[in-house]
């Protein structure tokens, strides 16, 4: 062998490309480019004064304020003592007349329907009482 090289032509190493590598580059240049449009989006906002809620002190008013509360009957409670639908617009009317500034607290169980509700506010709508409340947690039915 005359030429100093000590491999023969048939043991040549074959170049081989690294997937790996290529993936992990590419994945950069992907995360790069979201974060780049990511921050060339400008968010314009308003400032918003919010409102804060206080707790209530409970005062001689509230005994004026009467309770509605919404079944999953339909059946309505005036002051935990149930009442058909049919009843709900005569005892608004007289509460209305009997009170100087009427309060309504419109409550539902956890079944109540959409519908009852609805029509036991349109009712207190259609009388003309303003200072209406809506509960946020749930009762039990009647009380």
């Amino acid at each position: 062998m005359a030429g100093g090289s000590s491999r023969a032509d048939g043991d040549k190493k074959k170049a081989r490309i690294e997937i790996i590598p290529l993936i992990d580059v590419i994945f950069f240049l992907l995360a790069t480019f979201v974060l780049f449009t990511l921050s060339l989006s400008r968010i314009i906002s308003l400032p918003v004064q919010l409102p804060v809620a206080t707790p209530s002190t409970p005062s001689k008013q509230d005994d004026d304020m009467v309770t509605l509360q919404v079944s999953d009957g339909g059946t309505y409670y005036w002051n935990k003592e149930p009442i058909g639908s049919s009843e709900l617009a005569p005892r608004l009317h007289t509460y209305k007349g009997s009170v100087s500034m009427p309060r309504i607290l419109l409550a539902g169980d956890n079944r109540a329907h959409f519908g009852a509700t609805a029509f036991a506010l349109d009712a207190v709508r259609k009388e003309g009482i303003e200072q209406v409340s809506i509960e946020t947690r749930v009762r039990d039915t009647g009380k």
